[in-house]
């Protein structure tokens, strides 16, 4: 599990969201609609992951 890469995207926008979850995605590099970026698969960047998961499109690489 861990090294392994995860492929995130973003589906939903950021705005008017708490400002934890805009924390998080901000954490995971992510700033614009459909942005895709490539993160490692560790307890911190999955637990970001699972706050703003109603807002992301993840899949493994």
């Amino acid at each position: 599990m861990m090294g392994t890469k995860l492929s995130v995207t973003m589906i939903k926008s950021k705005f008017g969201r708490l400002p934890r979850h805009q924390a998080c995605l901000v954490g995971l590099g992510l700033r614009k609609i459909n942005q895709k970026v490539e993160i490692l698969n560790t307890p911190e960047n999955r637990g970001m992951i699972n706050k703003v998961s109603y807002m992301l499109k993840v899949e493994e690489i």
